[in-house]
């Protein structure tokens, strides 16, 4: 059983990894028409798309230039302010919120004669928003119809997959996610909650509170393919004698490290490494908290954070 399983994750991992590889001469292209400074939202759409004859191909250029061209207003973002999103207007100051990126990709799609829709939501930051009531709305995403089907929808964001924001909201650092495009919707529903169920798509939480219940899933975990982690709630507790059990399922590359970081920003413990296993695609360790206190716990692979919890350790 155990040879059936692990042959199973391998053909998954391989999926994962072509469906992505498989837009590199998109990507690359793309890449080469630069910042495209002077020209309007239509032209740019025009321009990306015109070479390519499938509607996958206009959405992936679409979504590249994008997400590697517009960056996150984060004034705007902290206070939630999203007056400044019409699509003309982000182009120009090439700073945006998550609203004023999916506006942006939904005209250009329209433009492409793409179908596509933009999703008001919610979304985890950081430990803080563990068992918070939601309230407004604080994302937005897209999704996209290629026609194929007239029920089958697929999920970009091209906010997240810019690059990742810190807890304060103060700090932006690029990083391209690939995989926020068409992306796996049991992943993208962890990371996001719409505020119409009707565009939940694939499995997810059960309502606004159950996912603000739950860990907090930083993007780099949507590029692993991280799934039912342990802890499964977002809050755990412990004490200092008791190890916790750590687990999550993933369809990426197996990571060569696995750490551990505790703490707030400013008293944050340098990451340390785990020793974990990896076998049919489940990445399992243990670990004992020498502080009892509480307070937030990362997980990062390979350097990048992928899961957060809000600990109570106690004596």
């Amino acid at each position: 059983m155990k040879t059936i399983v692990l042959f199973f994750v391998l053909i998954v991992s391989s999926v994962c990894v072509n469906a992505q590889s498989k837009y590199e001469s998109v990507d690359t292209y793309v890449q080469s028409l630069g910042s495209l400074d002077s020209f309007n939202v239509a032209t740019i759409a025009d321009t990306l798309t015109l070479r390519f004859s499938t509607k996958e191909q206009k959405a992936r250029a679409i979504f590249y230039w994008i997400a590697n061209n517009i960056q996150p207003d984060l004034r705007s973002i902290k206070s939630n302010d999203n007056r400044k999103t019409d699509p003309e207007v982000v182009l120009q100051s090439r700073r945006t919120t998550g609203l004023g990126y999916a506006k942006l990709v939904q005209e250009m799609m329209s433009l492409a004669n793409i179908r596509c829709l933009t999703v008001d939501g919610y979304t985890k930051r950081s430990d803080e928003d563990i068992n918070s009531t939601g309230g407004e709305p604080n994302h937005s995403w897209n999704v996209v119809q290629l026609g194929a089907s007239p029920t089958e929808w697929f999920y970009i964001d091209a906010a997240m997959a810019a690059g990742t924001i810190d807890k304060k909201i103060s700090l932006f650092t690029k990083d391209f996610i690939s995989e926020f495009f068409f992306a796996n919707k049991n992943v993208f529903n962890q990371l996001h909650f719409p505020d119409n169920d009707a565009w939940l798509l694939g499995e997810g939480p059960s309502s606004v509170k159950h996912f603000y219940q739950l860990p907090v899933y930083h993007p780099h975990a949507m590029a692993l393919g991280v799934q039912t982690p342990t802890p499964s709630i977002g809050t755990f507790k412990s004490k200092m004698s008791v190890p916790v059990n750590f687990s999550f399922l993933y369809s990426g590359k197996t990571p060569e490290t696995i750490e551990i970081s505790t703490g707030d920003a400013r008293r944050a413990t340098p990451p340390k490494k785990v020793e974990f296993s990896a076998a049919d695609g489940m990445i399992k360790f243990r670990h004992y908290f020498l502080k009892d206190d509480i307070y937030p716990v990362r997980l990062l692979a390979d350097g990048k954070v992928i899961l957060e919890w809000h600990a109570e350790i106690t004596e």
